[in-house]
């Protein structure tokens, strides 16, 4: 039985707690009392939640349990716990966005994502730390590998609580590098679904040509069980595209073979990444055997495209978070007034360039994607940087995001004891395909964190 050995049930995936929950070996309420006793363990060092609601939590995984006992249908994640990052809006909690500005703002309602969490029968355990308005300036996470080293951000606390076996999953959110850079940095899974496939009403608009909402798991396997529980069609994004939530179905699937070549791409900003990282991912590019991996120039016109998404983002940064800072200049970070002032610089022409060059540049990739299984490339420009101030760098994750590309980031190296993310990018709308090559890899050359 899990229950006599409550330390151990942190580490389970959310995939095998649902089987131990199915064949009677582990109720919610343990799985959710082993997560806390874990929290309440390491949370004054990590600081990786908001919000918490012990008693709340507790009391919905004994309904959970009841539902269970009494034969009711139940949901893909029933009784699962479950972090939410502090920029998605929860009725339960409050949602303060990384900002006193909003400091106890109480939404009420539930964005469509944690309904959809809900509806699956998941256990929300609180929220955790983003940074001030999902940006750069820094929240009170540390990074659980090394206490002196960030986290990674915006996504801080959801990459750290789950990477410090606090919860198995948590929802994240990028719009530059907020999931994959975390990820990277923690030594933990980070996925960014296709963007317009999971609705973002009800959480922060940064930049919406941009928003994805994505996860942090133990494995490939919860990943795609969560992007599935919160993937229903929501008609009131207009962002949305249609699809069948069938992920895991379709990694299943793609998991059924090996990979076969995979395209090894450097990006614009490959000298800005420090030599150990480069050293580090070049020799495991180099060392597949079973695989043809092809370093890989991209197409003409992606030499700006860091740029590109750049005024993107920032020129909504200014539309959407100008006026808070105007009307509260001694409340905000200098580095996010610096970013308001640079987006307000740009022409309506530079933004509108910008934004029809994202279709431009996706279909100049086609053939990249026709002929790999997968694009490989850095994650982040080296392992997480030492200090508290800064968040690092999202320059290997922008041009990704720019082109609405799923992508993930899988904990197979390490640099001087700190884990290092290796990146896999996708085509748009073929999530499964790059699951299952993350599988793959991950068997094959990776470690199970």
């Amino acid at each position: 039985m899990y229950a006599s050995e409550p330390g151990s049930l942190v580490r389970l995936t959310a995939v095998e707690a649902q089987k131990a929950l199915t064949a009677g070996d582990l109720t919610s309420e343990e799985l959710v009392g082993a997560c806390l006793k874990r929290i309440a363990d390491r949370e004054p060092e990590i600081g990786a939640w908001a919000h918490l609601n012990s008693a709340a939590a507790l009391a919905a995984a004994r309904t959970s349990d009841q539902r269970r006992a009494r034969g009711e249908p139940l949901g893909a994640l029933e009784g699962i716990p479950v972090g939410v990052k502090d920029i998605i809006d929860t009725k339960d909690f409050p949602t303060e966005l990384g900002s006193e500005i909003f400091a106890g703002r109480q939404p009420t309602e539930d964005a469509f994502v944690v309904s959809e969490l809900k509806a699956a029968g998941a256990i929300i355990l609180g929220k955790t730390v983003t940074t001030e308005f999902a940006f750069f300036g820094p929240g009170k996470t540390r990074n659980p590998l090394d206490f002196e080293r960030t986290p990674g951000g915006s996504s801080s606390g959801s990459a750290a609580a789950v990477a410090d076996f606090q919860v198995p999953i948590a929802l994240g959110t990028q719009t530059a590098g907020s999931i994959i850079r975390p990820a990277s940095y923690c030594g933990v899974i980070g996925y960014k679904p296709t963007f317009g496939y999971v609705s973002r009403t009800g959480v922060l608009e940064q930049s919406p040509p941009l928003d994805t909402i994505g996860g942090y798991a133990r494995s490939i396997d919860d990943l795609a069980l969560l992007i599935d529980c919160i993937s229903g069609f929501d008609t009131v994004d207009r962002d949305m595209i249609g699809h069948d939530p069938q992920l895991m179905s379709a990694m299943q699937n793609a998991k059924s073979r090996a990979p076969r070549r995979l395209a090894f791409i450097k990006s614009p900003v490959w000298a800005q990444g420090d030599d150990k990282m480069r050293a580090a991912i070049e020799l495991f590019a180099s060392t597949f055997r079973d695989i043809e991996v092809t370093e890989t120039e991209l197409p003409a016109g992606f030499d700006h495209i860091i740029r590109l998404q750049q005024i993107v983002q920032f020129s909504d940064i200014a539309r959407n978070y100008g006026p808070i800072a105007d009307a509260h200049p001694d409340r905000v970070s200098g580095k996010l007034k610096e970013v308001i002032a640079e987006g307000r610089s740009f022409s309506a022409t530079s933004y509108d360039d910008a934004r029809s060059k994202q279709e431009t540049l996706c279909e100049a990739l086609r053939p990249i994607f026709v002929h790999n299984d997968a694009i490989l490339t850095p994650a982040a420009p080296g392992i997480a940087p030492a200090g508290l101030q800064s968040t690092g760098s999202p320059m290997f994750n922008g041009l990704w995001t720019y082109l609405k590309l799923p992508c993930i980031s899988l904990p197979l190296l390490t640099v001087d004891a700190m884990p290092l993310g290796v990146q896999l990018v996708g085509a748009r709308g073929d999530s499964g395909r790059l699951l299952g090559v993350a599988s793959w890899m991950m068997k094959e050359r990776g470690r199970r964190t």
